[in-house]
């Protein structure tokens, strides 16, 4: 929409923006423009103007859209195809839909509100309307299954990233795939892969990332509130949903230029982040359940679980359910 693409110019200008200018960049009317600010304006950004020097973006609301990040995105694969819906499913549900019809690598759907948001084990994910980050990006990688899986645990690692580069502090891992503050979740991640023919080849990857933003233990519920955490509780101010996913697409968008070469990187990253390694934890798979203590992550990003009984076991985030005992949950 026109008002996306002068939101655009304003926030990649420095200083005032003539409305001559922008229109012929943009190609239309500068009624055309003025009527994209006023809408703009509609919305909550603070534009001023001045005569004979043009419109400048003083304040903006806390809003996702593409106007938004497409300035903060440049040279970047993921984000060229930016799609940003009011309410979705999922994020995860719509990538899949597409990648199916075809969709390039680097698509990328962002919500202000999902109506069935998933996590692993088909839990559902909390995602209330402006509260939330909720994004999914479509990977093509051609690698080995093995090393799919260990895309997860860098989206972990490229999380934390992100939030440490927005919010001056750095969240933790619980195995694998939680993102965890003081021992409440802050963010779920769920990596999907899509498979085709008789080989069972990987087609695409689906990563999604939800992050709880503005949350109060009001949005959370009774059940959910002891468990989850937001960067509003945890901070003074939250940052604008709209900062937070242009770092976290970065970070993704890095993690998908060194995966699978950089291995080493983010494993040792990792390792450091996962706030299990040293914790009682119960591992249940099936119907067996038994306890044990977390002792390393391996080369795989697998969890090795040193049993009561002495004996040491590799668990594989597929077939296991990991339940920490000393409040990570």
């Amino acid at each position: 929409m026109l008002r996306e693409d002068v939101l655009k110019l304003l926030k990649e200008g420095e200083g005032p923006q003539s409305g001559e200018e922008m229109s012929q960049r943009l190609g239309v009317s500068r009624a055309a423009v003025w009527k994209a600010v006023s809408a703009l304006r509609d919305e909550g950004y603070l534009i001023s103007s001045a005569p004979n020097r043009g419109y400048q973006l003083e304040a903006s609301p806390d809003r996702i859209s593409a106007g938004e990040l497409a300035g903060s995105l440049a040279g970047c694969v993921l984000g060229r195809e930016l799609i940003c819906l009011d309410t979705v499913d999922s994020t995860n549900s719509e990538i899949k839909r597409r990648a199916l019809e075809g969709a390039a690598e680097g698509l990328t759907v962002l919500a202000d509100q999902q109506t069935a948001g998933r996590g692993r084990r088909g839990r559902g994910f909390v995602s209330p309307a402006g509260k939330g980050l909720y994004l999914s990006v479509l990977l093509r990688p051609e690698s080995a299954l093995r090393e799919l899986l260990w895309l997860t645990a860098w989206t972990g690692v490229a999380v934390c990233d992100a939030v440490e580069e927005v919010c001056g502090f750095r969240p933790g891992i619980k195995w694998t795939n939680d993102i965890v503050w003081n021992g409440r979740k802050l963010c779920g991640i769920l990596t999907e892969l899509g498979m085709e023919g008789e080989g069972v080849q990987p087609q695409y990857v689906v990563i999604g990332v939800g992050i709880n933003v503005s949350q109060t233990a009001e949005d959370f519920g009774p059940e959910v509130a002891p468990l989850a955490v937001s960067l509003g509780e945890i901070l003074e101010h939250p940052p604008r949903r709209a900062e937070l996913a242009a770092a976290l697409l970065r970070s993704l968008d890095t993690l998908r230029a060194e995966f699978p070469r950089s291995r080493e990187r983010y494993l040792e990253q990792y390792r450091r982040d996962c706030v299990t390694l040293g914790k009682e934890v119960r591992i249940l798979r099936g119907s067996e359940s038994w306890t044990g203590v977390a002792e390393e992550i391996d080369e795989d990003f697998q969890l090795v679980v040193r049993r009561s009984d002495g004996r040491r076991e590799v668990v594989n985030a597929g077939e296991v359910s990991v339940r920490g005992m000393l409040g990570y949950v």
